[in-house]
């Protein structure tokens, strides 16, 4: 199986959820998914909200507007996706986002 392929499908079908005001309705299946993928060793992070800074290695990011020293995610396209083996933690997709200047 895929995993990294089903967590971007995820995360594509939680944001379509969320922009119908569904996600409440839907928040606890999604988490036990989540844990689920978490018991395989897939560690993710939705970077939503968090400042953007050009030396973020773990990122790749779209720009809407004008950019500035003071970025902020407002979308997540692909979530940050980490494999854990053993004591080994590994980057296996950056995440692409949407910034945008800090209002």
């Amino acid at each position: 199986m895929n995993y990294v392929q089903l967590i971007n499908q995820l995360t594509e079908i939680e944001y379509k959820i969320s922009q119908d005001n569904l996600m409440l309705k839907y928040e606890r299946n999604f988490n036990r998914v989540r844990n689920l993928l978490e018991e395989e060793g897939y560690l993710f992070r939705y970077p939503i909200g968090e400042k953007y800074r050009e030396s973020n290695t773990d990122c790749e990011a779209g720009i809407i507007g004008e950019e500035s020293e003071n970025m902020v995610v407002v979308q997540v396209i692909k979530p940050v996706i980490y494999k854990k083996d053993a004591d080994k933690i590994t980057l296996v997709q950056k995440g692409i986002v949407i910034v945008e200047k800090e209002k």
